[in-house]
């Protein structure tokens, strides 16, 4: 755990840290973002309630590109959670050219739903950018990383101990395609793979209302190939929300 808090407190003081000496003018300062909610709410014979947010913040510094991602989900099924997922990520990329990078990257997750009280991951690598044309984007992401995983009380009874780490090696590919100028395509891939397979995939369509203010369909899907017990491999999520550029 101590070698956890200590890669995530050099995670996030990198980007800032290689930027402190550097020379900039204050136009070189670029921030953007995106923020996103959706909600549901059912009264009667049945009570049901959800709310999934999400927010999506991307900063230049000199040569760095840093992004800080922050998502939440919660259900609730006539007085009982159902769903419950927060994750809090940071990524800082270092510049070689319009196509070359080198990323380091740190998340944190919980999902009591799992069977664990939260998982984190940091890794580092290099970064390509195959296809960059402002319209359509391929790029791809490798690397080592380490993940580990804190049992919750129920599996470390069962199991005897209470936590679970590993090297694992790390792959993210990103697709991003305009279809016209108010409506865009993206797909995600990101894979650890260490004593077992964990990955994620999330395919969206946003399509703009008015303004900074677009529509967002997306369907996430969560993969572990060495589920706890009697949960499953697979969890998939399927959200319609409301995103705000700015």
């Amino acid at each position: 755990m101590k070698t956890m808090l200590t890669a995530i407190a050099v995670l996030l003081a990198a980007p800032f840290a290689a930027h402190a000496g550097a020379d900039f003018v204050e136009g070189d300062k670029t921030f953007a973002g995106e923020a996103e909610l959706g909600a549901t709410l059912t009264t009667g014979n049945t009570d049901t309630s959800s709310i999934k947010g999400r927010l999506n913040l991307m900063q230049e510094l000199g040569n760095w590109e840093n992004q800080y991602l922050f998502e939440g989900l919660y259900k609730e099924d006539t007085g009982e959670v159902t769903a419950k997922r927060y994750y809090a990520g940071i990524q800082g990329d270092y510049k070689f050219d319009d196509k070359n990078y080198m990323f380091i990257t740190g998340n944190y997750e919980v999902d009591p739903f799992t069977g664990y009280d939260f998982k984190s991951v940091v890794s580092a690598g290099y970064g390509h950018k195959f296809i960059d044309t402002g319209k359509v984007l391929l790029s791809a992401e490798i690397g080592p990383g380490y993940i580990y995983k804190s049992l919750d009380e129920e599996q470390t009874a069962l199991r005897g101990y209470d936590s679970e780490d590993s090297v694992v090696g790390h792959g993210v590919m990103n697709f991003a395609y305009e279809i016209s100028e108010s409506s865009k395509f993206t797909q995600m891939f990101v894979a650890d793979y260490g004593e077992s397979l964990e990955g994620r995939s999330e395919t969206a369509i946003t399509a703009n209302i008015v303004g900074a203010l677009a529509m967002k369909f997306a369907v996430i899907v969560r993969y572990n190939s060495e589920p706890l017990d009697d949960k499953k491999s697979t969890d998939t999520e399927t959200n319609m929300t409301l995103l705000y550029a700015f």
